[in-house]
């Protein structure tokens, strides 16, 4: 069995961590499947370089970079020296080197005062350029041969977007040449979230990279799974702080994981689940802590039980923006005005309803983004085209997601009738074509209830049955 397994930043976070890494992979060696490991950075590694590279570039006096270059390495050997003592001469003087690389980097913004994008992410490369040798050293500690590739030695190359670069289809090639020979031998550990440009400028793949990494890399190997390891047990009906009974689900398909990841929940991103997707291969979500457990399984088609309704996923910090007027009816171009003047200024959409009347249209932003977005839409006030711009962040979003729903008569009926029923006004209502979700707005202090409401209408915390 060859498998890719990704260790996110909590099961890496330290080195009684790195050594529960070990422990996982030692018996899959043993048996004689083929391994591949994708590591992120030690746990609050990446943020702490971004925080770093900030002040770096606005310190008016000399910024704390050789204490925050010795918390690293005192951080990053300790954890070596618990995993792999007999590795610490050896991985310490590559620990060294980069430190005294990232140091000199630090020290030039601080000197040109300039943060380009570029320069950013060769920057908070450096979480994972630190972690894989340890995560490396340690499987060796243990006996199993492993060595080390950064993301461009991995074959992943990447558009030029950095912060949120993607992989360019030529990339499946190139990993396949460089990782397959060293399978039957060892367990190479890939730095994940990075990449390079064609030329061979590193990049960073965005939120979730180091599971777009792992997927993109396990697809293109013809991994018979891909194991995302984290800090959760798996999928679950809903958060566990709203719902204590919450269940883990032990499958979803690729499109609610989708669903469920967009609107807020604890999944993985849209965009690491599309390679998997491409190539019909499992993704299986397991807990590092709790290894035994069997975690979810992402497939195409999801096991399917009585209920039509697989989760429920609940997100505040949005806000709703309305756009009203009589001018708009029968007008071509209206909402395509509206979306472009949005998209100039970079703000994303959530969530769109429009009446059939076509004088209203809502929508649902990020609350950060609310006074932009508003600003944007003034002038169409100006021009006639709209009567008024009107916003409410006082809201929170339900999205209610299953696959089975597709089809199903009655679903919004029995959603609507329940939130009637508990007395929650629904602002706004969305449903893709696909139905395998349906989403609303409620008053922010709504949202909780309206999620334990569902939750018990559906029986989710109910086992599934057959």
């Amino acid at each position: 069995m060859r498998l890719l397994m990704k260790f996110g930043g909590t099961s890496v976070g330290d080195g009684p961590r790195i050594r529960r890494v070990v422990e996982i992979l030692e018996p899959f060696h043993a048996q004689g499947h083929e391994l591949a490991v994708v590591t992120s950075a030690l746990s609050g590694v990446t943020g702490q370089l971004i925080d770093m590279a900030t002040e770096s570039v606005r310190a008016k006096e000399k910024p704390a970079i050789e204490e925050f270059i010795e918390n690293l390495r005192t951080r990053h050997r300790a954890a070596l020296e618990t995993v792999a003592p007999d590795y610490v001469d050896e991985v310490g003087r590559i620990l060294d080197a980069r430190l005294a690389d990232l140091q000199a980097m630090l020290f030039g913004l601080h000197i040109l005062r300039e943060l380009s994008p570029r320069s950013k992410d060769y920057i908070i490369s450096f979480g994972e350029r630190l972690s894989a040798p340890v995560v490396r050293a340690a499987l060796r500690q243990k006996g199993i041969p492993s060595l080390v590739l950064d993301g461009c030695e991995a074959g992943l190359v990447t558009t030029g977007q950095h912060g949120d670069a993607i992989v360019l289809p030529e990339s499946d090639a190139k990993i396949r040449s460089r990782i397959l020979p060293l399978l039957p031998d060892s367990v190479p550990v890939i730095m994940g979230y990075m990449g390079c440009t064609p030329q061979g400028v590193v990049t960073t793949l965005g939120r979730s990279g180091s599971d777009y990494s792992a997927t993109v890399i396990g697809t293109a190997i013809g991994a018979d799974e891909v194991w995302i390891w984290t800090d959760v047990d798996g999928i679950m009906t809903t958060d566990p702080r709203l719902i204590r009974d919450a269940r883990v689900l032990p499958s979803v398909s690729y499109l609610e994981a989708m669903e469920l990841s967009y609107f807020g929940a604890r999944v993985m991103h849209p965009r690491s689940i599309e390679p998997a997707m491409r190539k019909n291969t499992p993704i299986r979500v397991k807990n590092s802590f709790n290894p035994s457990h069997p975690g979810t399984c992402i497939v195409r088609e999801s096991k399917r039980d009585r209920r039509v309704v697989k989760a429920l996923t609940h997100f505040t910090g949005v806000a709703l923006v309305t756009i009203t007027g009589a001018q708009m009816i029968g007008r071509p171009g209206v909402a395509r005005m509206i979306f472009t003047a949005l998209a100039e200024k970079e703000i994303n959409i959530m969530m769109i309803s429009q009446g059939s009347s076509e004088a209203n249209i809502s929508l649902l932003v990020d609350a950060t983004q609310l006074d932009l977005a508003v600003a944007a839409l003034s002038d169409m006030v100006k021009q006639g085209i709209v009567r008024e711009v009107t916003s409410n962040p006082d809201v929170a979003a339900v999205a209610v997601v299953g696959a089975g729903m597709a089809g199903t008569p009655g679903i919004s009926g029995r959603i609507f009738t329940a939130m009637g029923l508990a007395g929650i006004n629904v602002i706004m209502i969305s449903q893709g074509s696909s139905e395998v979700n349906v989403s609303f707005v409620v008053k922010e202090s709504d949202g909780p209830k309206a999620v334990r409401v569902l939750h018990d209408e559906f029986r989710l915390s109910e086992e599934p049955d057959g």
